[in-house]
């Protein structure tokens, strides 16, 4: 049974990246402090209009103060598309809610990719002229690719790949949550802190996955020779805090089909015997001083340890199998980003002040992702 990508780790793996898909909604907006002499006019404009809408709370004293606020309500359309990888680790499985065993020293993941691409929609307001509030709602469709390998001692105390194999996945998934975005005039730029917290939820899972995204950027804003067009170009940071814990329970029919399971068991019986064979051959082949050498001594104790772990499990699937209608096979694994952190450049372009369109470009470490997005606003 360990020899071989079945459901039960199919469905561990897709658990894994689900939270991933919920970062798809960054700042957007912000508020632009006016300075200089060449504003000097659009300055003193701010300060003797009288501002027209009563969001955000404080707006008339922000635009007298010199601040230049973007219209207080909007709704943006966005695309996302990303790339990452994740460490698993602390993987779990036990059978009929018997002893949970580790196979962290047995099964080891050389690949675990997930790809998603994902549209999404956010209706947001202006609550203050520094505090943005927003909603998400989306859909996803991504995919999860993992690679892994079983792992036993040969004769020599030293790890051997019996298998390896791989998996790729498929699946649609819907995403909803809310954020809000605290945000500054700074020197002629902006600073704008984005965080969010999303719930990913997907058919197969039996409550969605939550995700917390922290986004600071730090930009500036240009104008163009018509007034209402503006470029914004900004700098800064993306990083994702995933839900780590991840636990269930599938029937042990759902595995393999009935007939592979007896023999794929016994396959590994088999494999597991010769390898404490060949172990065992080897430790008594050595001379009683090669035996108290702590290099030998630790080869020995980990390789026993890793056999008698295959062992216990392959015993445990073996007596499981003689009940198989009633079955169950629990599981349960931590999960974390390779790399939290990856850097960000993007830019808005502002047509008027009710219609903008964004990109944003984030790279480095193990996450790669892309966005464009259409924004509308309008004052409330």
């Amino acid at each position: 049974m360990l020899y071989k990508p079945t459901q039960i780790l199919r469905q561990i793996i897709l658990m894994s990246f689900l939270a991933m898909l919920s970062s798809v909604v960054l700042a957007q907006v912000f508020t632009n402090k006016e300075i200089g002499q060449k504003n000097a006019d659009l300055i003193d404009s701010l300060k003797k209009s009288e501002y027209p809408y009563s969001l955000p709370i404080l707006g008339a004293k922000a635009t007298k103060a010199g601040y230049n606020l973007p219209l207080s309500a909007g709704v943006s359309a966005q695309y996302f598309w990303q790339e990452s990888d994740l460490i698993i680790d602390n993987l779990q499985v036990g059978f009929n809610n018997g002893p949970m065993y580790n196979l962290d020293e047995i099964v080891r993941f050389d690949l675990a990719r997930a790809t998603a691409s994902a549209t999404t929609v956010r209706p947001d307001i202006w609550l203050f002229p520094f505090l943005n509030i927003y909603l998400i709602m989306g859909k996803a469709k991504a995919s999860t690719e993992v690679g892994f390998g079983v792992w036993v001692p040969d004769s020599s105390g030293t790890d051997k790949l019996i298998t390896s194999a791989s998996t790729l996945i498929d699946f649609n998934t819907t995403t909803y949550g809310f954020g809000f975005t605290p945000t500054i005039g700074v020197g002629g730029g902006f600073l704008a802190l984005d965080m969010n917290w999303a719930w990913t939820d997907v058919p197969q899972l039996d409550k969605p996955a939550r995700s917390f995204v922290f986004g600071p950027r730090l930009g500036k804003n240009f104008k163009l020779k018509d007034p209402r067009r503006t470029i914004a170009i900004w700098v800064g940071g993306f990083r994702v805090d995933i839900s780590s814990g991840t636990n269930g329970s599938i029937a042990l029919s759902e595995v393999l089909p009935v007939d592979q399971l007896g023999s794929k068991v016994d396959e590994g019986i088999q494999k597991v015997g010769n390898a404490q064979q060949q172990v065992d051959a080897w430790w008594a082949g050595l001379t009683p001083a090669q035996q108290q050498n702590p290099v030998n001594i630790a080869k020995h104790n980990t390789a026993n340890r890793a056999l008698s772990r295959a062992g216990e499990i392959l015993a445990s699937a073996d007596k499981a199998i003689n009940t198989i209608t009633s079955s169950t096979v629990q599981y349960s694994m931590d999960k974390r980003p390779k790399d939290p952190w990856n850097f960000i450049v993007g830019s808005q372009f502002q047509l008027n002040k009710h219609l903008m369109l964004r990109a944003e470009y984030g790279f480095l470490g193990s996450r790669t992702q892309y966005l464009v997005g259409l924004q509308f606003r309008f004052g409330l």
